[in-house]
């Protein structure tokens, strides 16, 4: 071919073609290599199946675990009757630090390998359930619920929190609201379940248990059904340390520590200190339900709105409000204050953890990173979790109130509030701008 005919051909190329989707590699049109990435389906019903095979799996593992303030009344009443609340709580704060921290694992295996990462977990979450269901010991609990139970939740958490996030992009906040939606219904059915199930004298603490284990079945092989990659591996090195170059995912990751160290707080204790102040043991493991029930609308309705206000200005708004909800937290001490403090916290605290997940993957525009960005901030968060409830048991211990473990929580999650103004303002998109 002529070099004129040449020419004219390349004209025709990018003259109907546009230049940022399209390069020249001699006479043949070529795709740049990030073009898969922006270009987002944005819906359609693979997209809505990943959101639908993740939210099951968040209502099977997560909504299980935020069950775990009437698991530890029950234990504090019966198998662990001579243990501390502390020592008790160590259940709880395992599970949730091995659960978040296992994204350290599971996110960037999630990008190397795809969806075929969660097989091994989902099988071996249902042996940990059933192995809780013949524990009787405080180290039996450790390691059933805790640490392996955790270890398995986390291991599908990740890989569902990333797939979702490589289908969307400006709806993204919404579905993954959507996607951790479905812990919050596991939490509203999980706590009325094991409370009626636990209250039956012809049922064991074991059959209880393991009914619950037989229903995640069907609902963890849809999971396995549904949940796919949209994008290819990403190549290159397990870890992407590079990451901690960047001034706003640092101070993200330092924020929402802080945030951390406090928000599960309340939720594991609420059973507990309910019953102190007289309410029925009976309605005071519907306070995990209410308070889950109304996580389902923070989680989904902050998520809405994230999309068009930014999703930095929404989770600064929903931490502030969950650090000055707990400093309420003691002052409601009959029954109707405290069911009405359990749905509010239950709403601001949904819109944290939701949005917590879509901040970390938005600091890099890249989707076949989310799985990595996701898993290394968590893991370094889960820290405050493992830490956070035994701190404050040990200060319900000394004190006999929950007073002081009010204020380190409201305290330490109203800096995580402040941090995330800090985070913002690292963006470089100015302080009023939608991010």
């Amino acid at each position: 071919m002529s070099s004129s005919k040449t020419e004219k051909v390349q004209q025709e190329l990018t003259s109907s073609t546009p230049t940022s989707k399209l390069s020249l590699r001699g006479n043949s049109p070529v795709l740049p290599e990030n073009v898969e990435e922006e270009e987002f389906p944005e819906g359609g019903a693979r997209a809505w199946l990943v959101v639908l095979g993740s939210a099951v799996a968040l209502f099977a593992t997560f909504g299980y675990a935020n069950a775990v303030g009437v698991f530890l009344e029950y234990y504090g009443s019966h198998q662990l009757v001579n243990e501390s609340p502390s020592s008790i709580a160590w259940i709880g704060s395992l599970q949730v630090f091995i659960l978040l921290g296992s994204g350290l694992f599971s996110g960037p295996l999630f990008d190397q390998h795809g969806e075929k990462v969660i097989y091994p977990p989902i099988v071996l979450y249902i042996f940990s359930v059933m192995m809780t269901s013949i524990s009787t010991k405080l180290w039996h609990f450790i390691l059933a619920q805790g640490l392996l139970g955790g270890l398995t939740m986390g291991m599908m958490l990740g890989p569902c929190m990333a797939a979702t996030g490589q289908y969307f992009k400006k709806k993204r906040a919404a579905a993954m609201g959507l996607t951790i939606g479905g812990s919050s219904i596991g939490g509203v059915v999980f706590p009325i379940m094991l409370s009626k199930l636990f209250a039956n004298p012809n049922l064991s603490f074991g059959w209880t248990v393991r009914i619950c284990g037989f229903m995640m079945v069907p609902l963890l092989a849809i999971t396995a059904y549904t949940v796919k990659a949209r994008l290819p591996s990403r190549k290159g090195t397990f870890f992407l340390p590079e990451a901690f170059k960047s001034p706003p995912y640092v101070a993200l990751i330092v924020s929402m520590f802080c945030a951390t160290l406090g928000i599960f707080v309340p939720m594991f204790y609420i059973p507990t200190y309910a019953v102190q102040h007289g309410m029925s043991v009976q309605l005071a493991s519907y306070l995990a339900s209410i308070f889950n029930g109304a996580s389902f609308f923070g989680r989904a309705i902050p998520g809405l709105l994230a999309d068009k206000i930014g999703g930095f200005n929404m989770l600064t708004a929903t931490t502030l409000c969950s650090g000055i909800m707990i400093f309420c937290w003691t002052r409601a001490v009959t029954n109707s204050p405290i069911v009405v403090f359990a749905a509010m916290y239950g709403f601001f605290s949904g819109g944290l953890v939701s949005l917590m997940s879509f901040s970390f993957m938005s600091v890099t525009n890249d989707p076949k990173k989310f799985g990595t960005y996701y898993g290394m901030a968590m893991s370094i968060t889960s820290v405050a979790a493992l830490i956070g409830p035994p701190i404050t048991g040990a200060l319900v211990n000394r004190y006999g109130r929950f007073d002081e473990a009010a204020w380190f929580s409201g305290v330490a999650v109203l800096v995580g509030g402040v941090g995330v103004i800090l985070t913002k303002s690292l963006t470089g998109k100015g302080m009023l701008s939608r991010t």
